[in-house]
């Protein structure tokens, strides 16, 4: 019983703080614009800045686990895939097919993730998970804007070379491009940058998690779509369930287990509702998804890390 307050304690202030930003909505304190706003804020400027932050502290060459990154690409590479493969049974127009997709494959690492490891494990492992995190964002900014795309090269309306453009002028690659030099290079910043960055990465997590309660709306509930269902299954019950047995056959323990349980078990990231909506997808199926795996991962997550816990596996 220790062990699950344990975890609880670790778990419930994340999902608290999204549960304020609700709260400050219904009340009139905040408002879909702040939220939307912010969420955009946080993708665009003070989640680049953490992750831009937390390279140039890292040494590159020393710090990567490239055994985790492998695992953890070889990891959305198949949940991409299961996903494509399970939205053509629940899905028959290509827009919907594609949030399907993204929802139950894109976790909310970057956010919910990164406050767990550093709530749970400390900042050792939240470098860790910063650097899996470097690497992986990418993959998912990619794979999300070729699966979003594709109904969209159906249509004649976007091409290779656009599909390129948005991989690569993603804010939170870009982020991670300019930082890299720094870190390889050892390249030093003057301090009132370094602050500056600071004071930006600070205000991340709160933040983003404020603008996540603001964006989910409890009446959608009412009306959830087959699709967001077994999407939301998907990416908070049966992918953390694979990916973390996979990964402790492999051998992985400690934070590392903890890094592969928390990547493929946080729920949808909020980005992918911003990209469904910006790019011209089914955003209100977005949102049920988000809206479901937000909810119900505070019992997958924290049944989860308990699980692990209880079994002296981290």
């Amino acid at each position: 019983m220790s062990d699950f307050l344990l975890i609880l304690n670790y778990v419930s202030p994340i999902f608290l703080i999204v549960a304020l930003g609700y709260f400050l909505k219904r009340i009139g304190l905040i408002n879909d614009s702040f939220a939307k706003t912010s969420s955009k804020l946080v993708f665009t400027v003070a989640l680049p800045a953490l992750l831009f932050m937390q390279i140039i502290n890292a040494d590159l060459s020393a710090k990567v686990n490239y055994e985790l990154v492998a695992f953890a690409y070889i990891g959305t590479f198949i949940t991409f895939g299961l996903s494509w493969a399970s939205a053509s049974f629940f899905c028959s127009d290509p827009n919907e097919k594609a949030v399907f997709t993204q929802g139950a494959f894109r976790g909310n690492y970057a956010i919910i993730g990164l406050a767990l490891l550093d709530s749970i494990f400390g900042k050792v492992a939240l470098g860790k998970g910063s650097i899996v995190l470097a690497f992986t964002i990418p993959l998912y900014n990619a794979l999300s804007v070729i699966c979003l795309t594709m109904p969209l090269r159906e249509k004649n309306n976007y091409t290779v070379t656009k599909t390129v453009k948005e991989i690569f002028t993603n804010p939170l690659i870009v982020g991670i491009l300019l930082a890299v030099p720094f870190s390889v290079f050892k390249i030093k910043l003057p301090v009132i940058i370094l602050n500056t960055g600071t004071y930006l990465s600070s205000m991340t997590l709160p933040l983003a998690l404020i603008g996540i309660g603001g964006i989910l709306n409890l009446h959608d509930l009412k009306n959830v779509k087959v699709s967001a269902v077994y999407s939301s299954i998907l990416k908070i019950i049966i992918f953390p369930l694979a990916g973390t047995y996979a990964g402790y056959l492999y051998g992985f323990r400690g934070p590392e287990l903890g890094v592969v349980f928390i990547l493929f078990g946080a729920p949808t990231a909020v980005a992918s509702f911003i990209m469904a909506e910006a790019m011209g997808s089914d955003g209100k199926l977005a949102a049920s998804i988000l809206l479901i795996t937000t909810l119900f991962s505070v019992i997958t997550m924290t049944l989860g890390l308990y699980i692990l816990k209880a079994n002296n596996l981290f």
